[in-house]
């Protein structure tokens, strides 16, 4: 079952870390998201695959933006 991930900040895509169709485990990170000059690791939760990520780097991400789909 795919899953949306999304951003709980608005902020910059500082760098994506992670891969599509690459197996992550709890506490990888997926992106690193800058806002108000802090960095901020969007890590993961559950075991998965990355099926999409949707943002690159130097994107502007508003809250609740989709950041990636794991499955």
């Amino acid at each position: 079952m795919a899953e949306d991930i999304r951003a709980d900040i608005w902020g910059n895509v500082l760098k994506v870390v992670a891969k599509a169709r690459e197996p992550l485990k709890i506490g990888d990170t997926l992106v690193i998201l800058e806002s108000m000059k802090m960095e901020i690791p969007v890590l993961i939760e559950v075991p998965c695959t990355l099926a999409e990520i949707a943002v690159h780097e130097g994107d502007v991400v508003q809250e609740g933006d989709l950041l990636a789909v794991i499955e």
